[in-house]
This record gives C-alpha cells, sequence and structure tokens, in this order.
C-alpha cells in the first residue's frame, strides 16, 4: 500500500514528488524547506529556519496522523555547517528522547537559497 499525504498546512510539493507517502508502517516525508506556507516567504536566520522547516515536517506528519514522536530517521541538509550549533539548539527543543537517528550533511545550495532542509522517516 503506497498513500500520498499532502496538506495545505506545509508548503505544497512544487514538482514531480509528495509530500510524504504512507506505507502504512512508515511514512517518508519529502524535505521541508522554511516556507512559511501561509505566504510562501522564507523566515530569515537559522534558527528561524529551523523552527519554520520542524513546523512544515510536523503539519505533514499531523495530517497522517502522526507527531514527532513518531520520527525514527531525520536527515538535515544544511547550506553551512557553521550553523550546526545553531541548528540543533531548535533541533534538540523539538525533539524528545529517544531522539531519532540523524543524518547532517553540508550542501553546496538548497532551493531558494534557504539554510536548512529537514526530511524524515516516522513510523506508526
Amino acid at each position: 500500500m503506497k498513500k500520498v499525504i499532502s496538506t495545505t498546512a506545509a508548503p505544497g510539493a512544487i514538482g514531480p514528488y509528495s509530500q510524504a507517502i504512507d506505507t502504512g508502517s512508515f511514512v517518508f516525508a519529502s524535505g521541508q524547506i522554511p516556507l512559511n506556507p501561509a505566504n510562501g516567504e522564507v523566515v530569515e536566520g537559522i534558527k528561524a529556519q529551523t523552527e519554520q522547516s520542524i513546523a512544515n515536517v510536523t503539519a505533514i506528519l499531523n495530517e497522517a496522523g502522526l507527531t514527532l514522536d513518531n520520527v525514527v530517521k531525520t536527515t538535515v541538509f544544511l547550506a553551512d555547517m557553521n550553523d550546526f550549533a545553531a541548528m540543533n539548539e531548535v533541533y534538540g527543543n523539538a525533539f524528545k528522547a529517544p531522539y531519532p537517528a540523524r543524518s547532517a550533511v553540508a550542501v553546496r545550495e538548497l532551493p531558494k537559497k534557504v539554510l536548512v532542509e529537514i526530511e524524515v522517516i516516522a513510523m506508526r
């Protein structure tokens, strides 16, 4: 079973991909950048961008009937690894122990020149 998860409470897909796919056991959410879904604007600063990216992930998970507590794996993409500590502070306030497994990587560039993108895998 493969079900598309879609919500207007997070930025819509702007290409040939889904916000998330629910397999019944797992929900695979596409990377979320810090776009405000209400106005399409990008918030400023790594902390605010991390908060918005996590809010977008949360909205998608909520649409699937899940929360951040269901997340088992995250991948964080950073435009600058110097932003890691500030991102990690916000991230640490959003997720509770036991924390999901995580990868954090620096990339050359992210869509719309944002500073962070976060993708998650959640388990039912």
